[in-house]
């Protein structure tokens, strides 16, 4: 019995391990700072939470991403909401985390009277801080989908993102908010928007915020009741606030069907990555083709890309199929990652050329694939 017990818990312990590992690969995460010299050189720094899989597909150009902008809490930092982070970009999305306050800011008062208790310049400078870090964003993630962004905010966060979803409606598909307490949800049923509520004594929203149920109903709105404490809403809260913000998450996401799935186009491609395979539809193009049938062939492992990207899994060397006793380093360099646009009429590789250049454009040298021609 006892010997059964200790094969049991030896089971779980590696169940773990195998699961930590698997997310820890899985999903990439990256801090970039940036400097916006026309606010005086301000410091905007973000941390990005993507899929490997989906990454290299966007790279490839065979997909679009889809894109979160996650706006923090006053007091919290913009890391201390992995738990949604990550499940956004387990999802496929490319999530953007930003910092919007910085130490040298003046601190946050509350005005009472005035429009949004006077927090007009931070919801502003965060619409600043936002439109800034997408335009940076577009220079690392060119294929992604910045004009139908999903936003995400806790408190002054989520005032930040439904602030901003009032003044640039185009930009915006959905809207979830942590608890905002200041500005009014939009009720005019052309962004979905979904709303976390606490039940803090402390923290109560000002009159008109929430729409009531007549309106909710009409607009589309889903506004979710907790008992959970208004600071519990991030990193910081149990794993049962986690455990039932994920799960309605979830349901929103889904409410309607494909409603936050890559469009599918071409024919289906099936690409291993070692630990899960993936699917991708990939255009009718003369480029891709060329991707496709080599990804036709039996998948490169997971641990040969890893070796080959030097442990920097945007290096898109899971496209390159190695020639017979030849490493995968070998067959898509790093100089191969600067890849240029094979005119038509080039003819196809000879025995002697590693890797053909079959991906257009590669942008600043890292964004498409190299795949070989057999």
């Amino acid at each position: 019995m006892k010997r059964r017990v200790i094969i049991i818990l030896s089971l779980c312990a590696l169940a773990i391990i195998a699961y930590f590992t698997a997310s820890k690969w899985l999903i990439r995460h990256e801090t970039l700072t940036f400097h916006d010299i026309l606010r005086g050189d301000r410091e905007v720094t973000v941390d990005i939470a993507v899929r490997r899989d989906r990454e290299m597909e966007a790279m490839a150009g065979m997909i679009e991403l889809p894109v979160v902008i996650l706006s923090h809490g006053n007091t919290v930092k913009h890391t201390e909401y992995s738990f949604i982070a990550n499940m956004f970009a387990a999802r496929g999305y490319l999530v953007v985390s930003i910092q919007h306050d910085l130490g040298t800011d003046d601190p946050m008062v509350t005005q009472v009277g005035e429009e949004y208790v006077g927090r007009g310049p931070q919801y502003n400078r965060g619409i600043f801080n936002i439109l800034f870090a997408i335009d940076e964003m577009k220079k690392f993630y060119p294929n992604a989908d910045y004009r139908k962004l999903t936003l995400v905010g806790h408190s002054n966060g989520g005032d930040i993102s439904m602030y901003f979803a009032k003044r640039h409606p185009e930009l915006v598909k959905k809207v979830v908010t942590l608890d905002n307490l200041r500005v009014p949800f939009m009720t005019d049923g052309k962004i979905k928007i979904l709303s976390f509520r606490s039940k803090d004594p402390v923290f109560k929203p000002d009159p008109g915020v929430i729409p009531d149920d007549e309106v909710r109903k009409k607009a589309g709105i889903t506004v979710v009741n907790t008992e959970f404490r208004h600071n519990d809403l991030s990193d910081r809260g149990p794993d049962q606030v986690k455990a039932t913000v994920l799960e309605k998450l979830l349901k929103f996401l889904d409410s309607r069907p494909g409603a936050d799935k890559q469009p599918q186009t071409g024919r289906p491609i099936r690409i291993d990555y070692g630990l899960f395979a993936a699917v991708a539809q990939v255009p009718e193009s003369r480029s891709v083709r060329a991707a496709g049938r080599a990804l036709e062939s039996p998948p490169v492992p997971a641990a040969n890309v890893l070796s080959a990207a030097g442990g920097n899994i945007s290096a898109p060397a899971v496209l390159a199929r190695p020639v017979p006793g030849q490493s995968i380093s070998r067959a898509c360099p790093r100089s191969f990652l600067r890849c240029r646009r094979r005119p038509a009429d080039e003819p196809r590789a000879s025995p002697n050329l590693p890797v053909a250049r079959a991906a257009s454009d590669c942008g600043s040298g890292f964004r498409r694939a190299c795949a070989r021609i057999p």
